[in-house]
C-alpha cells in the first residue's frame, strides 16, 4: 500500500531524472579528478550510455536499484503486495530485458560494458573508478596484443 497521496507520488516521479542524476555526477566528478575524460549520455550508441570512454570503447551505465531491478526476485515479491503491482513488475522486467539487450548489442559492436548500481557509486566511488581503470588497461593491452 502506498503511503503517499496520488499528488505526492506524481511529484516524486516527476523529479526522477534520466540524466545528470546524483550518481552519474558523482562518478563523472571522480573520473574527471582522476584525469579520465569522457562523453556523457552518448546518443550514437545503443542504450545511450551515461558515460562513454570513446578511445577505449567503454560504455558505462549508472543504474538505480529500483528501476533496474537489483535483487529482482526479492523486489518482485515486495511489488506484488503494492498498489499498481502489475504496472511496476512489467515495467521493471522490461527494463531488465532492455539492459541485457543493450549490453549484448554493445558487446557485439566491440564495446566493453560496465554497469554500476547507484549505491555502489555513492558508497565506493573510488572502487568504481578502479574498475573503470582496469577495464581501460585491459582494452589497451588487448589492442597492443592485436586481439582487437
Amino acid at each position: 500500500m502506498d503511503n503517499k497521496t496520488p499528488k505526492q507520488r506524481s511529484d516524486n516521479m516527476r523529479k526522477i531524472k534520466n540524466k545528470d542524476s546524483t550518481i552519474e555526477i558523482k562518478l563523472r566528478k571522480a573520473l574527471w579528478n582522476s584525469g579520465i575524460r569522457y562523453r556523457k549520455n552518448y546518443s550514437k550508441l545503443p542504450g545511450k550510455p551515461d558515460i562513454v570512454l570513446t578511445k577505449h570503447r567503454i560504455a558505462i551505465f549508472c543504474d538505480s536499484e529500483f528501476f533496474h531491478g537489483k535483487d529482482w526476485s526479492r523486489l518482485k515479491q515486495q511489488l506484488k503486495n503494492s498498489d499498481n503491482s502489475d504496472f511496476w513488475i512489467k515495467k521493471i522486467s522490461r527494463n531488465i530485458e532492455r539492459d541485457n539487450e543493450v549490453n549484448q548489442e554493445l558487446e557485439n559492436l566491440g564495446w566493453t560494458v560496465i554497469r554500476f548500481w547507484g549505491k555502489e557509486i555513492l558508497k565506493n566511488v573510488d572502487d568504481c573508478v578502479e574498475v573503470i581503470k582496469k577495464a581501460m588497461y585491459s582494452v589497451k593491452n588487448e589492442s597492443i596484443g592485436g586481439v582487437k
